[in-house]
């Protein structure tokens, strides 16, 4: 079969995909970075090449549903076709986190990554102060933001005019749900937290205020978003090595069983080729 049939095959069958699926995020890459080499690599496999008109390549409709920091890994789901309208909607549920905090140090970015803005001892912090704590922490709180984050001021990301060393005052605390926090390991300074939380949350605030609330200060070292909405890490997300055309599908109609029937017919149908938007959709 010549290849430009089988890459005109490729391209009929991407540009058809709709749905939600999940990829695996690394250590180190942005959500919108891990959302456009998976976007190339799919143009790259159906023949559509970087020379290609905006138009053509704009036409591979593509978003995720919620920034995951550079510094985690984990589930990030990612809408394609007519899935990219249902990102808000349908990963309105909880998300699930394991995170690692250290105890007796705090940072800029309250991760690893940041500046060392103080440091306070931790001996005396018992394994019971640390449980007692995170009761306060469980249920319907106010947060306040990170001020490295995704939230923005007069159209830019907080965390992009403090890299620039502009002033900007933290935003006011909201409210935000936490459904279920415990403590699986303290090896002090480290301690291991599993976390579900509601959207709007910010796991490094927490650590952060965990830290606060024991007389000392803390930062996180690791985190890994485990499970967003009904995706899982273990059994949905899809690591680099198996982006391609076919797994995709196949993921999409394994992912669209986790959605009640109805909904998946009526907000998930394979689209025309013909059909397919022409805009972008980054998140």
């Amino acid at each position: 079969m010549a290849t430009a049939e089988l890459g005109g095959r490729s391209a009929e069958k991407l540009f058809s995909l709709s749905g939600l699926f999940a990829v695996y995020k690394p250590k180190g890459s942005t959500s919108a970075a891990v959302l456009n080499l998976l976007k190339e690599r799919l143009l790259a496999e159906a023949g559509v090449q970087a020379k290609a008109s905006k138009r053509k390549r704009q036409a591979l409709k593509i978003g995720h549903g919620g920034t995951l920091d550079s510094a985690a890994t984990g589930v990030l789901v990612v809408g394609i076709g007519k899935g990219t309208k249902m990102l808000k909607s349908i990963l309105a549920g909880s998300k699930k986190y394991t995170a690692v905090g250290l105890l007796g140090r705090a940072t800029d970015t309250l991760d690893a990554t940041g500046k060392v803005t103080e440091e306070k001892p931790y001996d005396q912090i018992t394994k019971r102060d640390l449980e007692n704590v995170l009761q306060k922490f469980t249920g319907d709180i106010m947060q306040v933001p990170p001020l490295y984050s995704a939230l923005k001021k007069d159209g830019e990301r907080l965390s992009t005019l403090m890299k620039r060393g502009e002033a900007v005052e933290a935003k006011p605390a909201r409210p935000v749900r936490v459904y279920s926090l415990s403590l699986q390991q303290f090896q002090p300074p480290l301690f291991t937290l599993d976390v579900e939380c509601g959207g709007g949350f910010y796991v490094r605030s927490l650590v952060s205020d965990i830290g606060k609330e024991l007389s000392t200060c803390a930062s996180i070292q690791e985190l890994t978003r485990t499970k967003h909405g009904p995706f899982t890490l273990e059994e949905h997300a899809l690591h680099e090595d198996r982006w391609t055309i076919d797994e995709i599908a196949r993921s999409l109609e394994h992912c669209m069983s986790l959605f009640p029937e109805e909904q998946s017919h009526k907000k998930f149908k394979t689209e025309h080729p013909g059909e397919t938007a022409v805009s972008r959709e980054d998140k």
